[in-house]
């Protein structure tokens, strides 16, 4: 949604404050691109993936040599830092690619209690409200 011309004035104005105040800090931000860290994240996300690929064999391995319970114990703990790792990762491609939190996703309207077929409370009313007015 684009910002009304007194918005864009008032944004303006305190970017000028923010430069007047400290100006290293605003070349700072200004700088920065949000999707630079989410690419850092994706690449962690990768990193953390593959060590939770190799807990996972390592316990599979354990769980031959040495016995089931450790095995299992240790390969589930490697499946779970991959399943996280792989949400992380997938969140932060989603918000590098620009469908971050903010993105709005157009839904079907949802029908309300009293669209479509009367309910019970409905009926009710009616028949209350039909009773008030001596129509009954």
């Amino acid at each position: 949604m684009p910002l009304s011309e007194h918005e864009q004035r008032m944004l303006d104005q305190i970017e000028q404050a923010l430069y007047a105040e400290d100006p290293k800090f605003a070349n700072t931000v200004r700088q920065t691109n949000p999707v630079v860290h989410h690419k850092r994240r994706i690449i962690k996300a990768g990193l953390g993936f593959v060590l939770g690929l190799v807990l996972m064999l390592t316990g599979l391995l354990l769980g031959s040599s040495i016995g089931t319970a450790v095995g299992v114990t240790v390969s589930v703990c490697g499946f779970l830092v991959m399943l996280t790792c792989l949400l992380w990762g997938l969140n932060a491609w989603r918000r590098a690619a620009g469908g971050g939190p903010e993105t709005v996703v157009a839904e079907q309207p949802r029908r309300r209690k009293g669209d479509g077929r009367p309910g019970m409370m409905n009926r009710f009313e009616e028949r209350w409200r039909r009773r008030q007015q001596g129509d009954e």
